[in-house]
Order: structure tokens, then C-alpha cells, then sequence
């Protein structure tokens, strides 16, 4: 399980369309080599290119990057000598919109997180070289020196600081996604939810938690509904039917189908978010080196960057990933817990 709540199988199903499943299976077969460098779009000197081939889940949006030297000098001086940053993505086998993916090319990865990655390695005046791998690789690739920090969704939470050090860049949420015509919010309060049937992935975390609010209005007389259903496209139709007044699945999913729907006759939108840690803790996605690697201090510092001179919030924007955004990149933040990690 990549983090706590954006549940991998979850995430793997979000495709929608025949054309973004001809892409996932592309992806699959391009990967046989889990270790093998992904091919990535070059960019102009001073620029990165984000959402490029994305088939429609993202807005293309040229940025002017280029090495900040104050930073670059925090480097390790092995990675500076090198020259390279070796961007670890977990998408084999079949990618993870809009988060990682094989883009309309059918050949070249792209998604919000490769995305960052070649941000922040352009920050540090590195030149970045994206390894793909299935999930359980990625660790293994941190683990032994061939991955220098992982851009794939990892959930900072305290055990994984046993053996990582962390660079956070995204909230880490789940959402509701409700037909555009609904009038209904959840304003995060579970309570809103009375009367309410709500699709869910089985065996994720978002269903736990969906199942603790059932809990919690039954003892107050009050009926949740949970319903479950094949797949994803059988949850659309739910949804589009009105069999079920909403789903819950991790917000970037969310995000991707809102912008996949938004010119078809069932348009949606998101009608709230809720942390994948829990109630007591904001959830937080983070850059994962190798624990005492050097390499989080640098890249957080490079995040902060691009978040006070704007490229960060362009980046988010060009994946309609804006309600995930951190107000800054801290190193090794509060985790989620020993006991729900």
C-alpha cells in the first residue's frame, strides 16, 4: 500500500475512458525493465514543461526554472558532482492518473509527480533522470543508491522514518465526488452525510473511515448507506444514475475525473475533502530519500522556492490538484502514527 489512504488499487482503477486504459496497458508493456530510466520530455534551458501529453488531465503549462546556487550548494557533493537526480516514480504497472502515467505518446511518463521532480531538479541545477518501477521496487531503489529521492505519492508517516527522510509538497487527502448539479457539500463534518449513500472502494482506508461515520450516526439514529461496486466505471454509472448520492476515494482521483467528465453529458465536481490520516492529523505526501542521504534538506529547500516565486501553485493548478497545496515544504513534519501507519 503506497500511503495509508490513497489506496494503490484504488488509484490504479481511476481510469475512465478506453483511451487512458490503452495508456495504462502501454505502460505495462514499456516496463518490463522495472529498474530501467523512463523516457521523459527534454525541456528548453530555464524551463520545465508540466502536464505535457496528458491526455486532457492536465492544462500544459511551460515554467521558467533555473538553479538557485544558494540551494544547489546544500547538495551532497556526490549527487553535485554526478550532476543528475534520479527521480524515483512507483506507476508499473499501470500508472496512477493524474499522479503518474504514460502519456498520449504512449511512450512517455508524465503526471503531477515526475512533474515536481524535474521542478525540483531544475531548482538544484541537476538534470533529472526518472526510474520507473512498481511500487515495492521504488523502496528498493531508495534503499540501495540507485533511486536518489522518490516524487510517487509516499505518505510521510513515522515508521517510514525508520529508514527515509521526508520533503513534504502535497496534503494528502480523500474527497467526495458528487454529480455538478448537486447541491450537497460536506463541509467536513461527517454529519452532513444522514441520509446519504455513498459508493466506496473495499478494503481501502476511506472505506474505514467511511464506516466509523456510519457507526457514529447510527448511535445518533441516523442512516449512511455504504455501497460498493466493481470498479470504477461501475461507480460512475452509480453516481450518474443517482443510485448513490456520492463517492469517496482519494482526492487526486477525484481531481481526474472531474476533469475527465467535465465535457461529457454527467458532468461532476468535488464536494469535500477529508485528511487520509484521520481526523487528528493533516496527511502529507513528501519527496522520500534514503534517511540521512543529505537530500531532504535541499529539496525542501528547492520546494519552498518554487512555492514563494509561484511555480508551485502553476504546477498544482496545470493538474487541478490547488486544494492539495501546502503552505510550505518542511523536512520530516509530524507523521502519521506508529499505531495507523
Amino acid at each position: 500500500m503506497r500511503t495509508h489512504s490513497l489506496n494503490r488499487t484504488a488509484l490504479r482503477g481511476v481510469a475512465a475512458t478506453a483511451a487512458v486504459t490503452s495508456l495504462a496497458v502501454s505502460l505495462a508493456a514499456c516496463g518490463a525493465d522495472s529498474d530501467a530510466a523512463t523516457r521523459t520530455r527534454s525541456d528548453a534551458a530555464g524551463t520545465v514543461t508540466v502536464g505535457a501529453l496528458s491526455n486532457g488531465a492536465a492544462k500544459e503549462t511551460t515554467l521558467k526554472v533555473s538553479e538557485v546556487k544558494s540551494i544547489s550548494a546544500e547538495l551532497p557533493k556526490s549527487v553535485a558532482e554526478r550532476g543528475t537526480l534520479v527521480v524515483g516514480i512507483g506507476a508499473l504497472p499501470a500508472g496512477s492518473p493524474p499522479l503518474n502515467f504514460v502519456g498520449q505518446d504512449q511512450k512517455t511518463l508524465t503526471g503531477s509527480e515526475p512533474d515536481l521532480g524535474k521542478l525540483v531538479a531544475a531548482v538544484l541545477g541537476l538534470k533529472p533522470v526518472v526510474k520507473n518501477s512498481t511500487w515495492e521496487n521504488l523502496f528498493v531503489g531508495i534503499d540501495s543508491g540507485k533511486v536518489d529521492v522518490a516524487f510517487s505519492n509516499v505518505t510521510d508517516t513515522e515508521e517510514r522514518k525508520k529508514k527515509y527522510e521526508f520533503a513534504s509538497y502535497r496534503q494528502d487527502n480523500l474527497a467526495f465526488e458528487v454529480p455538478k448539479k448537486s447541491t450537497w457539500n460536506f463541509d467536513g463534518d461527517y454529519r452532513n452525510l444522514a441520509g446519504k449513500t455513498v459508493a466506496v472502494g473495499a478494503g481501502t482506508n476511506q472505506e474505514k473511515i467511511l464506516l466509523e461515520w456510519k457507526d457514529k450516526l447510527a448511535k445518533a439514529g441516523k442512516k449512511l448507506t455504504v455501497k460498493y461496486y466493481q470498479d470504477n466505471n461501475a461507480t460512475a454509472l452509480a453516481l450518474n444514475s443517482g443510485k448513490i448520492d456520492a463517492s469517496f476515494g482519494p482526492n487526486p482521483a477525484v481531481a481526474y475525473h472531474v476533469t475527465q467528465n467535465a465535457k461529457s453529458p454527467h458532468p461532476t465536481r468535488n464536494a469535500g475533502q477529508f485528511s487520509g490520516a484521520g481526523a487528528t492529523i493533516q496527511g502529507l505526501i513528501a519527496a522520500t530519500a534514503k534517511k540521512d542521504s543529505g537530500l531532504a534538506e535541499p529539496v525542501a529547500d528547492a520546494i519552498n522556492y518554487l512555492i514563494d516565486n509561484g511555480q508551485y501553485a502553476k504546477w498544482l493548478a496545470a493538474w487541478n490538484l490547488s486544494n492539495e497545496a501546502v503552505k510550505t515544504s518542511e523536512v520530516n513534519p509530524p507523521g502519521l502514527p506508529l499505531d495507523n501507519s
